[in-house]
Protein backbone atom coordinates (compact mmCIF):
# COMPACT_ATOMS: atom_id res chain seq x y z
CA UNK A 1 0.00 0.00 0.00
CA UNK A 2 1.33 3.43 -0.59
CA UNK A 3 3.21 6.29 1.86
CA UNK A 4 2.58 9.86 2.40
CA UNK A 5 4.98 12.33 3.06
CA UNK A 6 4.69 15.56 4.24
CA UNK A 7 7.46 18.52 4.52
CA UNK A 8 7.78 20.58 7.20
CA UNK A 9 11.26 22.87 6.19
CA UNK A 10 11.60 24.80 9.10
CA UNK A 11 14.75 24.87 11.43
CA UNK A 12 15.94 26.94 14.13
CA UNK A 13 19.23 26.96 12.33
CA UNK A 14 20.49 25.67 9.65
CA UNK A 15 23.59 23.10 9.60
CA UNK A 16 26.52 23.20 8.14
CA UNK A 17 26.28 20.04 5.96
CA UNK A 18 22.39 20.28 5.59
CA UNK A 19 21.57 20.16 1.73
CA UNK A 20 18.29 19.94 1.94
CA UNK A 21 15.52 22.78 1.08
CA UNK A 22 15.36 23.71 4.47
CA UNK A 23 16.41 26.56 6.88
CA UNK A 24 15.17 29.58 9.46
CA UNK A 25 12.52 31.59 7.33
CA UNK A 26 10.46 34.29 8.67
CA UNK A 27 7.58 33.22 11.16
CA UNK A 28 4.94 34.93 8.94
CA UNK A 29 6.44 32.55 5.94
CA UNK A 30 5.90 29.76 8.30
CA UNK A 31 1.96 30.71 9.44
CA UNK A 32 1.29 31.04 5.66
CA UNK A 33 3.34 27.88 4.19
CA UNK A 34 1.07 25.55 7.49
CA UNK A 35 -2.41 26.85 5.90
CA UNK A 36 -1.24 26.22 2.59
CA UNK A 37 -0.32 22.88 3.64
CA UNK A 38 -3.38 22.05 5.11
CA UNK A 39 -5.88 22.99 2.40
CA UNK A 40 -3.22 20.86 -0.06
CA UNK A 41 -3.65 17.62 1.90
CA UNK A 42 -7.34 18.53 2.83
CA UNK A 43 -8.22 18.75 -0.83
CA UNK A 44 -6.28 15.75 -1.82
CA UNK A 45 -8.37 13.30 -3.50
CA UNK A 46 -7.69 9.57 -2.17
CA UNK A 47 -7.69 7.07 -4.65
CA UNK A 48 -6.04 4.86 -1.92
CA UNK A 49 -5.49 4.28 1.89
CA UNK A 50 -1.98 4.89 3.10
CA UNK A 51 -0.28 2.86 4.92
CA UNK A 52 2.60 4.86 6.41
CA UNK A 53 2.99 8.09 6.83
CA UNK A 54 6.25 10.38 7.19
CA UNK A 55 7.14 13.84 8.50
CA UNK A 56 10.44 15.26 7.73
CA UNK A 57 12.33 18.43 7.42
CA UNK A 58 13.08 20.72 8.33
CA UNK A 59 12.99 20.38 11.79
CA UNK A 60 9.05 18.91 12.46
CA UNK A 61 9.33 18.28 16.34
CA UNK A 62 9.59 21.75 16.59
CA UNK A 63 5.91 22.33 15.77
CA UNK A 64 3.16 22.80 17.86
CA UNK A 65 1.58 19.56 18.81
CA UNK A 66 -2.21 20.73 18.29
CA UNK A 67 -0.74 22.06 14.41
CA UNK A 68 0.65 18.88 13.86
CA UNK A 69 -2.11 16.87 15.01
CA UNK A 70 -4.52 19.43 12.35
CA UNK A 71 -2.42 18.39 9.46
CA UNK A 72 -2.58 14.81 10.24
CA UNK A 73 -6.62 14.85 10.98
CA UNK A 74 -6.75 15.35 6.57
CA UNK A 75 -4.54 11.81 5.99
CA UNK A 76 -6.90 9.04 6.10
CA UNK A 77 -7.10 5.47 7.37
CA UNK A 78 -5.35 6.23 11.02
CA UNK A 79 -3.44 4.18 12.94
CA UNK A 80 -1.10 3.43 10.13
CA UNK A 81 1.08 0.67 10.28
CA UNK A 82 4.01 3.21 9.92
CA UNK A 83 4.29 6.51 11.60
CA UNK A 84 7.57 8.87 11.37
CA UNK A 85 8.57 11.83 12.53
CA UNK A 86 11.92 13.39 12.20
CA UNK A 87 13.41 15.26 15.68
CA UNK A 88 16.00 17.27 16.43
CA UNK A 89 17.65 16.35 19.88
CA UNK A 90 16.98 18.87 22.61
CA UNK A 91 13.38 19.38 20.87
CA UNK A 92 11.67 16.63 22.58
CA UNK A 93 9.83 17.06 25.77
CA UNK A 94 7.53 14.41 27.54
CA UNK A 95 4.74 16.55 26.69
CA UNK A 96 5.06 16.82 23.40
CA UNK A 97 6.08 12.74 22.78
CA UNK A 98 2.89 11.85 24.69
CA UNK A 99 0.91 14.22 21.89
CA UNK A 100 2.78 12.41 19.02
CA UNK A 101 1.92 9.00 20.06
CA UNK A 102 -1.98 10.10 20.47
CA UNK A 103 -1.40 11.76 16.97
CA UNK A 104 -0.89 8.39 15.84
CA UNK A 105 2.72 8.28 15.45
CA UNK A 106 5.09 4.60 16.34
CA UNK A 107 8.39 5.54 15.16
CA UNK A 108 11.03 8.29 15.28
CA UNK A 109 13.92 9.84 13.42
CA UNK A 110 16.80 11.51 15.80
CA UNK A 111 19.19 13.48 13.60
CA UNK A 112 21.75 12.92 16.42
CA UNK A 113 24.89 12.87 13.05
CA UNK A 114 27.70 12.79 16.21
CA UNK A 115 27.50 12.49 19.61
CA UNK A 116 30.84 14.12 20.23
CA UNK A 117 30.71 17.45 21.36
CA UNK A 118 33.26 19.35 19.22
CA UNK A 119 31.72 17.45 16.05
CA UNK A 120 28.79 18.76 17.26
CA UNK A 121 29.39 22.32 17.69
CA UNK A 122 31.45 22.23 14.27
CA UNK A 123 28.35 21.13 12.57
CA UNK A 124 25.85 23.94 13.93
CA UNK A 125 24.54 22.12 16.75
CA UNK A 126 23.92 22.96 20.16
CA UNK A 127 22.80 19.66 21.79
CA UNK A 128 25.16 17.02 23.52
CA UNK A 129 25.53 12.84 24.23
CA UNK A 130 23.04 13.51 27.22
CA UNK A 131 20.78 15.28 25.58
CA UNK A 132 20.10 12.68 22.86
CA UNK A 133 20.21 9.74 25.74
CA UNK A 134 16.76 11.74 27.49
CA UNK A 135 15.28 12.24 24.49
CA UNK A 136 15.37 8.27 23.55
CA UNK A 137 13.87 7.99 27.05
CA UNK A 138 11.19 10.11 26.83
CA UNK A 139 9.95 8.43 23.59
CA UNK A 140 10.40 5.11 24.95
CA UNK A 141 8.24 6.31 27.70
CA UNK A 142 5.66 7.58 25.51
CA UNK A 143 5.36 4.40 24.11
CA UNK A 144 7.82 5.06 20.90
CA UNK A 145 8.10 1.14 19.74
CA UNK A 146 10.64 2.71 16.78
CA UNK A 147 13.71 4.99 16.93
CA UNK A 148 16.35 5.59 14.58
CA UNK A 149 19.72 7.64 14.68
CA UNK A 150 21.13 9.17 12.05
CA UNK A 151 25.01 9.77 12.02
CA UNK A 152 27.03 11.41 9.55
CA UNK A 153 30.61 10.19 8.73
CA UNK A 154 32.98 12.97 7.61
CA UNK A 155 32.17 15.68 9.67
CA UNK A 156 34.78 19.06 10.54
CA UNK A 157 36.88 17.97 13.25
CA UNK A 158 36.28 14.32 13.11
CA UNK A 159 38.69 11.69 14.53
CA UNK A 160 38.31 7.59 14.28
CA UNK A 161 38.11 7.65 17.81
CA UNK A 162 35.19 10.45 17.91
CA UNK A 163 33.03 8.13 15.74
CA UNK A 164 34.09 4.56 18.04
CA UNK A 165 32.81 7.13 20.86
CA UNK A 166 29.08 7.46 18.69
CA UNK A 167 28.97 3.96 17.65
CA UNK A 168 29.13 3.56 21.47
CA UNK A 169 26.38 5.33 22.19
CA UNK A 170 24.49 3.73 19.58
CA UNK A 171 25.31 0.43 21.67
CA UNK A 172 24.44 2.10 24.79
CA UNK A 173 20.88 3.43 23.53
CA UNK A 174 20.31 0.40 21.67
CA UNK A 175 17.79 1.77 18.96
CA UNK A 176 15.83 -0.54 16.34
CA UNK A 177 17.95 1.49 13.16
CA UNK A 178 20.32 3.80 12.46
CA UNK A 179 21.17 6.20 9.20
CA UNK A 180 24.69 6.31 8.22
CA UNK A 181 25.52 8.90 5.75
CA UNK A 182 28.57 10.03 4.19
CA UNK A 183 28.58 13.27 3.94
CA UNK A 184 28.15 14.33 0.42
CA UNK A 185 30.21 17.27 -0.33
CA UNK A 186 28.88 19.82 -2.98
CA UNK A 187 28.16 23.35 -2.94
CA UNK A 188 24.32 22.79 -1.33
CA UNK A 189 26.03 22.76 1.89
CA UNK A 190 28.48 25.66 3.75
CA UNK A 191 30.30 23.00 4.18
CA UNK A 192 30.18 21.23 1.61
CA UNK A 193 30.86 24.13 -0.65
CA UNK A 194 33.78 25.27 1.77
CA UNK A 195 35.97 21.96 1.05
CA UNK A 196 34.88 22.66 -2.53
CA UNK A 197 36.98 26.02 -2.18
CA UNK A 198 39.37 24.59 -0.07
CA UNK A 199 38.49 26.92 2.42
CA UNK A 200 38.59 26.99 6.44
CA UNK A 201 35.47 28.02 7.48
CA UNK A 202 32.83 26.29 8.65
CA UNK A 203 35.90 23.55 10.12
CA UNK A 204 36.32 22.59 6.43
CA UNK A 205 40.11 22.08 6.94
CA UNK A 206 39.39 19.30 9.45
CA UNK A 207 36.85 17.45 7.28
CA UNK A 208 38.38 13.92 6.56
CA UNK A 209 39.24 12.93 3.42
CA UNK A 210 36.91 10.84 1.33
CA UNK A 211 39.05 7.96 2.14
CA UNK A 212 38.70 8.29 5.82
CA UNK A 213 35.12 9.13 5.30
CA UNK A 214 34.61 6.21 3.49
CA UNK A 215 36.71 3.95 5.97
CA UNK A 216 34.68 5.42 9.05
CA UNK A 217 31.44 4.41 6.97
CA UNK A 218 32.92 1.04 6.86
CA UNK A 219 33.71 0.12 10.64
CA UNK A 220 30.20 1.72 11.23
CA UNK A 221 28.61 -1.30 9.23
CA UNK A 222 30.99 -4.01 10.93
CA UNK A 223 30.37 -2.24 14.79
CA UNK A 224 26.67 -2.09 13.78
CA UNK A 225 26.70 -6.13 12.32
CA UNK A 226 28.04 -6.89 15.72
CA UNK A 227 25.14 -5.15 17.44
CA UNK A 228 22.57 -7.24 15.66
CA UNK A 229 21.66 -4.17 13.36
CA UNK A 230 22.46 -4.56 9.85
CA UNK A 231 22.58 -3.21 6.51
CA UNK A 232 19.46 -3.26 4.17
CA UNK A 233 20.36 -0.32 2.12
CA UNK A 234 23.63 1.23 1.74
CA UNK A 235 22.96 4.10 4.56
CA UNK A 236 20.31 2.38 6.52
CA UNK A 237 20.24 -0.61 9.28
CA UNK A 238 18.06 -1.92 11.41
CA UNK A 239 17.12 -4.82 13.94
CA UNK A 240 15.83 -7.91 11.86
CA UNK A 241 11.50 -6.43 11.19
CA UNK A 242 12.43 -2.68 12.09
CA UNK A 243 13.41 -1.37 8.31
CA UNK A 244 11.63 1.67 7.34
CA UNK A 245 8.70 0.91 5.85
CA UNK A 246 7.73 3.78 4.34
CA UNK A 247 11.72 4.51 2.89
CA UNK A 248 11.29 0.93 1.20
CA UNK A 249 8.74 2.45 -0.73
CA UNK A 250 11.11 4.54 -2.37
CA UNK A 251 13.37 2.01 -3.12
CA UNK A 252 11.28 -0.83 -3.99
CA UNK A 253 9.51 1.78 -6.54
CA UNK A 254 6.32 1.87 -5.05
CA UNK A 255 3.46 4.48 -4.83
CA UNK A 256 3.43 7.15 -2.89
CA UNK A 257 2.21 10.87 -2.40
CA UNK A 258 4.14 13.87 -0.82
CA UNK A 259 2.60 16.87 0.30
CA UNK A 260 4.53 20.60 0.87
CA UNK A 261 7.55 22.48 -0.52
CA UNK A 262 9.97 20.03 -2.25
CA UNK A 263 7.86 16.92 -1.50
CA UNK A 264 7.89 14.18 -4.32
CA UNK A 265 5.12 12.01 -6.05
CA UNK A 266 4.95 8.68 -7.45
CA UNK A 267 1.65 6.79 -8.36
CA UNK A 268 3.40 3.86 -10.30
CA UNK A 269 4.01 5.12 -13.73
CA UNK A 270 4.40 9.23 -13.46
CA UNK A 271 6.38 11.53 -10.87
CA UNK A 272 5.73 14.81 -10.04
CA UNK A 273 7.57 17.47 -7.54
CA UNK A 274 6.01 20.26 -6.00
CA UNK A 275 7.96 23.83 -5.69
CA UNK A 276 11.34 23.32 -3.94
CA UNK A 277 11.55 26.78 -1.58
CA UNK A 278 8.14 27.43 0.77
CA UNK A 279 8.19 30.93 -0.73
CA UNK A 280 7.32 29.15 -4.12
CA UNK A 281 5.33 26.53 -3.27
CA UNK A 282 2.99 29.11 -1.84
CA UNK A 283 2.83 30.69 -5.24
CA UNK A 284 2.67 27.60 -7.39
CA UNK A 285 1.06 24.44 -8.34
CA UNK A 286 2.34 21.19 -8.57
CA UNK A 287 4.44 19.68 -11.98
CA UNK A 288 2.56 17.82 -14.27
CA UNK A 289 3.42 14.17 -13.84
CA UNK A 290 6.32 12.58 -16.24
CA UNK A 291 6.67 9.35 -17.24
CA UNK A 292 9.20 7.41 -14.88
CA UNK A 293 11.68 5.11 -16.93
CA UNK A 294 11.04 1.99 -15.08
CA UNK A 295 13.56 -0.33 -16.59
CA UNK A 296 16.70 2.65 -15.49
CA UNK A 297 14.89 3.52 -11.91
CA UNK A 298 14.73 -0.62 -11.29
CA UNK A 299 18.31 -0.32 -11.29
CA UNK A 300 18.87 3.11 -10.23
CA UNK A 301 17.06 3.03 -7.42
CA UNK A 302 16.98 -1.17 -6.51
CA UNK A 303 20.24 -1.44 -6.44
CA UNK A 304 20.61 0.79 -2.96
CA UNK A 305 19.18 -2.17 -1.59
CA UNK A 306 21.26 -4.82 -0.14
CA UNK A 307 18.78 -7.26 -1.22
CA UNK A 308 19.41 -6.48 -5.03
CA UNK A 309 17.05 -6.30 -7.53
CA UNK A 310 15.52 -9.01 -9.66
CA UNK A 311 15.52 -8.35 -13.50
CA UNK A 312 13.13 -9.48 -16.08
CA UNK A 313 14.52 -11.24 -19.75
CA UNK A 314 13.87 -7.35 -21.31
CA UNK A 315 16.33 -5.86 -18.16
CA UNK A 316 19.37 -8.08 -19.21
CA UNK A 317 18.48 -7.48 -22.80
CA UNK A 318 18.98 -3.84 -22.49
CA UNK A 319 21.80 -3.78 -19.45
CA UNK A 320 23.74 -7.16 -19.75
CA UNK A 321 26.81 -5.33 -20.68
CA UNK A 322 27.40 -2.64 -17.89
CA UNK A 323 26.16 -5.15 -15.73
CA UNK A 324 29.01 -7.57 -16.71
CA UNK A 325 31.58 -5.07 -16.79
CA UNK A 326 31.02 -4.14 -13.36
CA UNK A 327 30.51 -7.69 -12.17
CA UNK A 328 34.16 -8.26 -13.66
CA UNK A 329 35.45 -5.56 -11.48
CA UNK A 330 33.98 -6.67 -8.39
CA UNK A 331 31.19 -3.59 -7.91
CA UNK A 332 28.36 -5.80 -8.83
CA UNK A 333 27.65 -9.79 -7.48
CA UNK A 334 25.21 -11.68 -10.05
CA UNK A 335 23.33 -14.88 -8.51
CA UNK A 336 20.49 -16.10 -11.44
CA UNK A 337 18.28 -13.28 -12.11
CA UNK A 338 19.65 -11.45 -9.03
CA UNK A 339 21.98 -8.86 -9.33
CA UNK A 340 23.49 -6.19 -5.80
CA UNK A 341 26.33 -4.09 -5.29
CA UNK A 342 29.24 -5.65 -3.45
CA UNK A 343 30.87 -4.37 -0.22
CA UNK A 344 33.39 -2.50 -3.25
CA UNK A 345 30.22 -1.54 -4.99
CA UNK A 346 28.42 0.16 -1.93
CA UNK A 347 31.35 2.67 -1.97
CA UNK A 348 31.71 3.35 -5.45
CA UNK A 349 27.39 3.25 -5.82
CA UNK A 350 27.76 6.87 -7.80
CA UNK A 351 29.86 5.29 -10.44
CA UNK A 352 27.56 2.08 -10.62
CA UNK A 353 23.91 4.26 -10.74
CA UNK A 354 25.59 6.54 -12.86
CA UNK A 355 25.61 4.02 -15.96
CA UNK A 356 22.40 3.01 -16.10
CA UNK A 357 20.83 6.51 -16.14
CA UNK A 358 19.99 6.43 -20.15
Amino acid sequence: MPGVYISYPFCAQKCTYCNFASGVFPAELEARYLAALKTEIANHCWQWMPETVYIGGGTPSNLDPCTLASLLDFVPNRPWIEATLEAAPGSITAEKANAWVKCGFNRASLGAQSFVEREVRGAGRKHTAATVAADVAALRHAGFGSINIDLIAGLANQTEAGWRESLDWIERLAPEHVSVYMLEVDEESRLGSEILLGGKRYGASSAPSDEMTADLYELAVERLASLGIERYEISNFSRPGFESRHNLKYWRHERYVGFGSDAHSFDGSLRSQNPEAPDEYLRATREEGTPVNAAEEKLFVGLRLSEGVNLLHEDWIRFEAPIRRFAGIGLLAINGANVRLTARGVLLSNEVFQEFLL
